[in-house]
């Protein structure tokens, strides 16, 4: 909205959280339990949701009808369970399911507004969504696997696709090149991957995958007693954040070995806004997380390597004009 000059909105968030609730049940029925109940999400299912539902903003439905002064569904899930794990083994959803499941929701999250007033007009959801102009096919998940082919649509094999969406695969250093050409564009990246790494301190506003075995940058005394450091310490040493060190250089090769191997996982969705270098010209994707603008002291922001945002990368979601062109001609997009 700020790229196309529209000003600042504050979406509901809820209110595409509990669309994706029931879609997720109604999921886990049909696979006999076998569906994912979690709170993780893609990037597709907000675009899917608004397409289908619409959006409304925050001060319309903020989604929080119980006591607390943030969200907190460690109650309401363990409803969910129970009530996809009673319909599993009932072997069928009465008339009352859908009475139940929406009183639930309505209970903990406030009922759903059909028609609502924003800045001194009227709105449905639908409505408020094509004020807003976001055409939501015009955005698209991009991914880098090599187990799936090039330029095509592919499956990703994460526990949060549970609906089986389908991803452009490109190469390696293409999947850079979209991000760094969207952000230099003026566009944002969504960005999905692992933040389960020791690098990844939101609380140091960094992201990093260092590479303890290059001390070319390191002499004399402190090389010295470096050089002498266990694994273990050496990675403690890195793990202050106190100075610069080499990164790993990640190839297809390395990427790939992570998420075969599960150490790369898919945990996280959080906004790729630009792009800065460090002091010795590093690059670091400037990332807006989610956990809130006190739990660090950049505001919620931290800076995520090249090397880190290479090697744990699960996909991205940009918008289609931020493609280089050459890259959407290979997609036939």
């Amino acid at each position: 909205m700020l790229r196309l000059g529209k000003g600042e909105f504050d979406l509901s968030e809820i209110f595409v959280v509990r669309q994706n609730y029931i879609n997720r049940m109604n999921d886990n029925y049909l696979r006999r339990g076998n569906g994912n109940l979690g709170q993780g999400s893609l990037a597709h299912m907000f675009t899917k949701i608004v397409k289908e539902h619409g959006i409304v903003p925050q001060e319309v439905y903020s989604g929080i009808n119980y006591d607390s002064p943030v969200n907190n569904h460690k109650e309401v899930n363990k409803f969910v369970n129970a009530i996809s794990a009673a319909t599993v083994e009932l072997k069928q959803r009465s008339p009352e399911y859908n009475k139940l499941v929406n009183a639930l929701f309505d209970i903990y999250f406030g009922e759903v507004p059909q028609h609502f007033s924003y800045k001194g007009k009227e709105y449905t959801p639908s409505g408020f969504a094509s004020y807003l102009g976001l055409d939501m096919d015009n955005y698209v998940e991009i991914t880098s696997f090599t187990h799936i082919p090039f330029y095509k649509k592919s499956t990703i094999e994460v526990p949060d696709n549970w609906d089986h969406a389908q991803f452009y695969n490109v190469p390696l250093d293409e999947f850079m090149q979209i991000i760094d050409h969207a952000l230099t564009k003026g566009y944002t990246v969504c960005w999905d991957g692992d933040v389960s790494e020791r690098g990844f301190s939101h609380a140091n506003g960094i992201a990093i995958n260092p590479e303890i075995n290059d001390l070319s940058f390191m002499i004399g005394e402190d090389r010295a007693r470096f050089e002498k450091l266990s694994v273990d310490d050496k990675y403690a040493e890195v793990y202050k954040f106190k100075e610069i060190f080499p990164e790993v250089n990640v190839t297809p090769e390395i990427r790939q070995a992570g998420y075969e191997s599960f150490t790369t996982t898919d945990d996280h969705l959080m906004l790729l806004t630009g792009i800065v270098k460090d002091q010795k010209g590093n690059k670091y994707y400037i990332t807006k997380n989610s956990w809130g603008t006190e739990r660090n002291k950049f505001g919620g922001y931290l800076n995520m390597s090249e090397s880190f945002l290479r090697a744990k990368s699960i996909s991205v979601m940009v918008h289609i004009e931020s493609i280089p062109t050459e890259i959407r001609n290979k997609l036939g997009l």
